[in-house]
Formats: structure tokens, C-alpha cells, sequence
């Protein structure tokens, strides 16, 4: 079981300055088209990476769609021991649809 947060809650967390890390785990194409200003570690840098990775606060992942950043979380979990990692479900393309569609889709 992956645990998810929506977007309309990490708007919510990003409205009151709440403290949390977002990850962003697309390749740097991805992210300098459109982003929410996450910190980019891409997918496949985080196993070389996991100590970036907070412990002490909500962690955010999030991808494209929701798939990568899922795969991310399992990881995290498994590997790692996580027990404060979410995808962020839909990803930025359901930021876009959500909460702004200024966002550009690709």
C-alpha cells in the first residue's frame, strides 16, 4: 500500500507554509518545462541520493502522472525504512487539472 496525498492537500500545505519536502523525481527536461519548485533528484539518482532525503518531516514525491513517484515511495519504504514519504497522486498533471492550469501540460 503506497500512501498518497492529493493535490488539493499539497496546495493546502503550500497556502499555510507548512513544513514538508517535495521531491521532484523526473529528469531535468521535465522539470524545466513545468514544475511546482521542488528539489529535482531524478528517479534514478535516488538510490545515490537518499541521504538528501528528510526523516523528520512529510515528504512529498511526485512525477509526471503518479507512476515514477509511486515506485519511488515503495522504494523508499522498502529499502530504506521511510515511514514519512507520499506520492503525490496524479502528479503534476493533476496539479495542472486541479489547482492551476497555468501549469503546462506535455
Amino acid at each position: 500500500m503506497i500512501d498518497e496525498i492529493s493535490v488539493k492537500d499539497l496546495k493546502t500545505f503550500q497556502d499555510n507554509n507548512e513544513d514538508f519536502q517535495l521531491i521532484d523525481v523526473r529528469e531535468p527536461d521535465e522539470y524545466a518545462f513545468a514544475n511546482l519548485s521542488g528539489e529535482l533528484i531524478s528517479m534514478n539518482s535516488i538510490p545515490d541520493r537518499v541521504e538528501e532525503i528528510s526523516r523528520d518531516k512529510k515528504v512529498i514525491i511526485m512525477c509526471r502522472s503518479g507512476k515514477r513517484s509511486a515506485h519511488i515511495v515503495a522504494y523508499l519504504k522498502e529499502m530504506h525504512g521511510f515511514n514519512n514519504v507520499y506520492n503525490l497522486k496524479g502528479g503534476i498533471l493533476a496539479y495542472s487539472d486541479q489547482i492551476d492550469p497555468g501549469i503546462p501540460k506535455y
